[in-house]
């Protein structure tokens, strides 16, 4: 039998999820969480063979779960809305065993499972294709900035924190909008986070 913990922060989907996962004959839903503390604390109590998880939940994210559970004896499957190069990447890094997006038809999920508690990685093939074909153009100074920008800091506050001028700030920034394609911060940080390259 092999038991699996979900995390997902909607109800429904939740609920949804553990009706169909039940109807299988070699699969038991143990536990339901509805945000990543949850979800770690129950792999630790339960140990489960899968922990079937979401990324955007309040509290701890499903890629920080995943970082968490990295190293436990617990396969982690992704389910999100998502198809971020930067989430996708950061799963890859976090161990995950397979990453799907929520409009995979259900019989996929099952058979996925199965795969992934034999040992096998499964990924999403459109997230594959987005990894190579998207990589992030800024430098690690430039990222850095944006980083500041995004957490509200103004120029000389930027200039203060990195030890440089405000005017190479201003250059930073300006390069950064021509770079993303964009016309202004907010358009920036929006594009930035879309695409899951911030930390």
């Amino acid at each position: 039998m092999i038991r699996i913990v979900i995390a997902e922060d909607q109800q429904l989907l939740l609920g949804a999820f553990g009706s169909l996962l039940s109807l299988e004959e070699d699969m038991e839903v143990v536990g339901k969480a509805s945000n990543g503390e949850e979800a770690v604390a129950l792999v630790k109590e339960l140990n489960p063979d899968v922990c079937i998880m979401d990324i955007e939940m309040p509290g701890k994210t499903g890629l920080e779960a995943a970082e968490e559970i990295k190293g436990m004896d617990c396969k982690v499957i992704i389910l999100t809305t998502f198809a971020r190069s930067g989430y996708f990447q950061r799963a890859l890094k976090a161990g995950v065993s397979g990453y799907f997006l929520k409009d995979s038809p259900s019989e996929d999920l099952a058979s996925s499972i199965r795969s992934v508690v034999a040992g096998k990685r499964i990924y999403a093939p459109e997230l594959i294709e987005d990894v190579y074909a998207d990589d992030n153009p800024l430098t690690d100074r430039e990222k850095e900035v944006l980083e500041l920008v995004a957490d509200g800091k103004d120029t000389k506050e930027i200039a203060a924190k990195l030890q440089i001028k405000t005017g190479t700030v201003r250059n930073y920034i300006s390069i950064i909008l021509e770079k993303l394609g964009v016309k202004n911060r907010i358009e920036a940080i929006t594009y930035f986070k879309e695409k899951g390259w911030f930390k």
